[in-house]
C-alpha cells in the first residue's frame, strides 16, 4: 500500500498542479514528439520507442535498446461569457479568462529487442487531462469553477513478430486525479469543494502491424479503465439539488486503423480511430457522443535530421443538450445544467490541430526531437441551466520536446 501511495504521488508531482487540455477530448492527439508532429499519427507509422502505447505492434522495429525521454508543455486558452439573470438574485453576468493556461506533461519511454521475434519495454506516460480556473470570477455566471482531470499511464509494452506480421499488448496501470470545485450558494446551492480525489486502475492496449513493400498497417485497440473520483461528480451535481450517485469518471475504449508509406526520405502517413465516449462511465451522463479522429502526418527524413508536419481532426464530443426548465430544483433545467458542466467545467471543443517539428542528430546515437501543434479557436454557444446563453472560446498551443538514446 505505502509504494502505491508513493506511486501516485510521484504521478501526481510529474504532472504538475495545472490542468492539461489534451485535444481529442480530453486524450492527447498522441504521445511522443514525433507522433505530436505529425499530426498524432501513430498507429500505422512507426515512432521509436514512443510507439509502444499507441500500437505496441510497432516496437519490434526498434534496433538494439532506444530510450525516449520528455514532454509536452500545453498552452490553453479559454473564456466563458455567461448570461445569467435569475429571477430574486438579480443579474450575475459575467464574462472570465480561465486561469488554467500552461501545463507540463512528461514521457519516458524504454524498449529493447530481445531477438528478432520479441522486443520488450517499460514506459511512463502523461495520456489526458482538462480543466479550467475561474477563482478570479467567484460570486458571478462562473461561480469561481475550477476543475482538474489529470491522468497517466505506465505500461509494459511486448512486441512478437513472425514474417512481416507483428502481434503486441501493453499492460496498462493509469494513474488518475480529479478536482471539481465551484460556489453556487448566490444561487441557493452549495460551496463545493472537497479536494482532490485520486485512483489506480489497470487497463490493455493491443496492436497489430504488417510490413510489406514500404506499407506498414497497424491496428490497435485500447480497452475502457473504470476509475473512480469519490466525492466528485456526486457532490458537484448534488450542489444543485439532484440526487446523483456516480463518482466514476471512465476512460474511453478507443479502436483505430493506420497506414503509412515509405519512400526513401519520404514517409506519409494516416490514421483513423474511434473514441466511444457514449459508452464511458461520467461522460456518458454528461451526454457526450462518440468521436471520429481523421489524422494525417509527413516526414523528410536524413541520417542527420528530420522534418514533419501534420494535421489532426476530431468532431466535437459535446453536443446542446435540449433546454426543459422547471427539470432541476430552483425552476432550472437539467438539460442546461449538462450544458452549463460541459461548456463552463470540461469544454473540450477544439476541433482542428495543425503540427509541425523535426529531429536532429547529435551524434550517431543521441537525437533531439521538437513538435509544436496549434489548435484554432473554437467558439461554441449553448443555453445554460437558466436557458440563457453560456458561450466559450478556447484555443490552444503545445511545444513537445524529446531526447533519443539509442546504444
Amino acid at each position: 500500500m505505502k509504494k502505491t501511495i508513493k506511486l501516485a504521488v510521484v504521478a501526481a508531482l510529474a504532472l504538475g498542479t495545472t490542468s492539461a487540455f489534451a485535444t481529442n477530448g480530453s486524450n492527447l492527439i498522441g504521445t511522443g514528439a514525433k507522433a505530436r508532429s505529425m499530426g498524432g499519427t501513430s498507429i500505422g507509422v512507426f515512432h521509436g520507442a514512443e510507439s509502444g502505447l499507441s500500437n505496441p505492434a510497432l516496437i519490434n522495429q526498434v534496433e538494439g535498446t532506444e530510450i525516449s525521454f520528455g514532454g509536452t508543455i500545453f498552452m490553453p486558452n479559454v473564456s466563458n461569457d455567461m448570461a445569467l439573470m435569475v429571477p430574486g438574485v438579480g443579474d450575475l453576468s459575467s464574462k472570465a479568462d480561465s486561469a488554467a493556461d500552461m501545463s507540463v506533461i512528461p514521457e519516458v519511454s524504454i524498449v529493447s529487442k530481445i531477438n528478432d521475434s520479441f522486443s520488450v519495454g517499460i514506459g511512463m506516460w502523461g495520456t489526458a487531462g482538462m480543466g479550467v480556473d475561474y477563482r478570479d470570477a467567484a460570486n458571478t455566471g462562473q461561480m469561481g469553477m475550477v476543475t482538474n482531470l489529470q491522468l497517466m499511464q505506465f505500461g509494459v509494452p511486448m512486441a512478437y513478430n513472425i514474417n512481416g506480421f507483428s502481434i503486441g499488448l501493453t499492460p496498462v496501470l493509469q494513474y488518475g486525479s480529479l478536482d471539481i470545485n465551484y460556489d453556487s450558494s448566490n444561487l441557493g446551492g452549495a460551496n463545493r469543494g472537497a479536494g482532490v480525489s485520486q485512483d489506480l486502475e489497470f487497463g490493455y492496449n493491443l496492436g497489430l502491424a504488417y510490413e510489406i513493400a514500404g506499407f506498414t498497417i497497424g491496428a490497435m485497440y485500447k480497452s475502457q479503465i473504470d476509475m473512480e473520483y469519490k466525492g466528485q461528480l456526486t457532490a458537484a451535481m448534488q450542489g444543485f439539488g439532484l440526487p446523483y450517485t456516480n463518482d466514476k469518471l471512465s476512460t474511453p475504449a478507443e479502436l483505430g486503423f493506420g497506414v503509412s508509406y515509405n519512400m526513401g526520405e519520404h514517409t506519409i502517413a494516416a490514421d483513423y480511430k474511434q473514441i466511444n465516449w457514449s459508452d464511458a462511465k461520467g461522460y456518458e451522463d454528461f451526454l457526450w457522443e462518440d468521436q471520429t479522429v481523421i489524422a494525417i502526418g509527413y516526414e523528410y527524413a536524413t541520417q542527420a535530421w528530420a522534418a514533419r508536419l501534420g494535421y489532426n481532426y476530431a468532431t466535437n464530443p459535446m453536443e446542446e443538450q435540449a433546454i426543459v426548465m422547471g427539470t432541476i430544483p430552483g425552476g432550472g433545467s437539467f438539460g442546461g445544467l449538462i450544458n452549463t458542466f460541459n461548456l463552463l467545467g470540461f469544454p473540450a471543443t477544439v476541433e482542428s490541430h495543425i503540427t509541425i517539428g523535426g529531429s536532429y542528430s547529435l551524434s550517431s546515437a543521441t537525437s533531439v526531437d521538437l513538435a509544436y501543434a496549434y489548435a484554432p479557436e473554437v467558439t461554441e454557444t449553448f443555453k445554460n441551466f437558466m436557458g440563457q446563453d453560456i458561450t466559450t472560446k478556447h484555443s490552444q498551443s503545445s511545444l513537445s520536446v524529446a531526447l533519443t538514446y539509442n546504444f
